[in-house]
């Protein structure tokens, strides 16, 4: 497969209905410059317009680093605010950048700052057993402005977030398990196997019907349930639109026949 782009700071590979993209940038721990914004933002206008690609796994070179954050000397330089790319994608191209695929990430070593809003974009998170957790901006006298306050308090308790939002407070992959901000904790040696494993579980269902449950899923997380009910109603219209489509009828059909759907890639 080609995407025609050509890429410096990230890794892109895509086969059986899996894309990986890999920060590349081991040298500084895969922190984030203007031009790694650009190239993951590109890279997944790319994935959500190719129909054969299902899901995504974003991991880091290396094994000590997922992300270190951002580049400080990018930083220094003037490159965020200057970068009309990372800022319509948001920090590392990814968090401010809705697609309806699903996102994995594999984090294979530390991910703090930065690197845990990244984490907190993704919509499953596999963790290596040596990886942690945090939003240090508070110690520098700064706040986590890639939507990390936000996101880390809809995603843990909220007294566990407000102490690592407030304290600067690092947790470790077991502890983020434990609140529920990672799904599972593996060996360093195993997360992006897992990360794959999990992916090719959600590729063997229906693309149509994944993107739609991930359109509802987070378009309903604060919409009210049942007075005015309409998260209720926004699940009908999808229930309506699915009922529409092949693969609603190809599901029906090869559960009959007991045999594996054949999903049309639309």
């Amino acid at each position: 497969m080609r995407t025609d782009i050509d890429f410096e700071s990230i890794l892109f590979e895509a086969h059986d209905h899996i894309a990986v993209i890999t920060f590349n940038r081991p040298e500084v721990l895969n922190a984030v410059n203007s031009q790694l914004c650009e190239e993951v933002g590109r890279a997944l206008e790319f994935i959500a317009k190719e129909a054969s690609i299902r899901v995504v796994i974003i991991t880091g070179a290396g094994s000590t680093s997922f992300c270190a954050g951002a580049d400080l000397k990018a930083v220094a330089a003037g490159e965020f605010g200057s970068d009309e790319q990372a800022g319509r994608w948001g920090f590392a191209g990814i968090c401010n950048h809705y697609i309806d695929k699903p996102i994995i990430a594999a984090v294979n070593g530390f991910a703090l700052g930065g690197g845990t809003e990244i984490a907190l974009a993704a919509d499953i998170v596999v963790a290596s057993e040596s990886a942690s957790f945090g939003l240090p901006e508070v110690t520098h006298g700064l706040i986590a402005g890639a939507g990390g306050i936000l996101r880390l308090s809809r995603q843990i308790p909220t007294k566990i977030a407000a102490r690592m939002i407030f304290e600067g407070k690092k947790i470790s992959s077991q502890e983020a398990a434990q609140w529920g901000l990672v799904n599972t904790v593996v060996p360093s040696d195993q997360v992006l196997e897992k990360a794959i494993q999990i992916a090719n579980k959600i590729a063997s269902n229906s693309p149509i019907a994944v993107r739609m449950s991930k359109e509802v899923f987070y378009r309903g997380l604060d919409a009210p349930l049942d007075f005015p009910p309409t998260a209720r109603d926004l699940n009908n219209e999808y229930v309506s639109k699915i009922l529409l489509t092949e693969d609603a009828a190809e599901g029906a059909r090869a559960f009959a026949e007991k045999r594996k759907p054949t999903w049309t890639d639309s």
